[in-house]
């Protein structure tokens, strides 16, 4: 039982990793003070990429979690 869970452990920490690694920026930085962004021609990015993982982040950190809290539990 304890491998079952460390190795969902394993692969959960190794999804939720790459899945914010992947993720770009909300936030302009310093792009922000000399308006080197356009908000208008900025928005045309996929939404289905982000959408997908928003959604393999918040799996992956949920089963994180819950693997986690078992493994301390046994």
């Amino acid at each position: 039982m304890t491998t079952l869970f460390s190795a969902i452990f394993l692969i959960s920490s190794i999804a939720l990793i790459i899945s914010v690694l992947l993720q770009e920026e909300k936030s302009e930085g310093l792009a922000a003070l000399s308006g080197g962004r356009d908000s208008v021609f900025g928005s045309s990015k996929s939404r289905g990429k982000e959408y997908l993982l928003n959604r393999i982040t918040t799996i992956s950190a949920i089963v994180f979690m819950i693997s986690a809290l078992v493994l301390a539990a046994i």
